[in-house]
């Protein structure tokens, strides 16, 4: 039996947990009146995040949901380098993947969680 990872999602805004592993931001922009500090980042993976172009097209519209999460995870397939070193993170313990957005169900690291679950086949 494997041991599947714990992956989970969270507002870069909340306080962090006691079981958040390591606290990943997966934005591409720095989140509005959040410290370094009090975001306690293990890292920052910019590089992870949807890109500029995919992220002003879906500005958080719902409507755009599913063709969001279709081109995002497009563009995670097109991404190893990032999906390296977040993989890399989930298989040493668990991973809080951390985003600004207000929408805690249409964000990009809900779409990320998603597809790294069904990636990580070891």
């Amino acid at each position: 039996m494997t041991h599947k990872p714990h992956i989970q999602v969270r507002r870069v805004y909340d306080p962090p947990e006691a079981d958040d592993g390591a606290r990943v931001l997966v934005d591409r922009l720095w989140p509005r009146g959040v410290s370094k500090e009090r975001a306690h980042l293990d890292l920052w993976l910019k590089d992870i995040a949807p890109s500029t172009a995919l992220r002003e097209w879906f500005n958080h519209d719902p409507a755009k949901w599913s063709v969001f999460g279709e081109r995002y995870q497009a563009e995670l397939s097109a991404n190893p380098v990032a999906v390296a070193q977040i993989m890399a993170l989930i298989k040493q313990g668990p991973v809080t993947l951390l985003y600004g957005a207000r929408d805690t169900e249409h964000n990009e690291a809900v779409v990320l969680a998603a597809w790294l679950d069904k990636h990580d086949k070891d």
